[in-house]
């Protein structure tokens, strides 16, 4: 977790630093504002990509862990069934 807060401050800090950057370059007002607004533009398709992506592998670890519950279910129930059968050939064994 430490980690993504340190990636988070990096990005942020990047972030502002082009910002400030870009805001006392050498451009017209017109310019400057049309390069941020593309900027801005493409940050925010970048976050719409990366919020389906992490929507896509959130859905696959949710199949993948359902798949996994009912492999663990079958394999419970068929050991349960075994012991109930065990029972069963035992009480009905008769005993000499």
């Amino acid at each position: 977790m430490e980690d993504d807060n340190k990636l988070s401050y990096f990005f942020l800090g990047l972030g502002l630093g082009v910002a400030v950057g870009v805001l006392f370059a050498p451009k017209s007002g017109t310019e400057t504002r049309d390069f941020l607004r593309s900027k801005a533009n493409d940050g925010a398709d970048f976050a719409k990509r990366r919020a389906s992506d992490l929507r896509d592998q959130a859905a696959e670890a949710v199949d993948r862990g359902k798949q996994s519950i009912q492999r663990h279910k079958d394999n419970l129930s068929a050991a349960v069934e075994a012991g109930r059968q065990a029972y069963r050939e035992s009480v009905n064994t008769p005993t000499e």
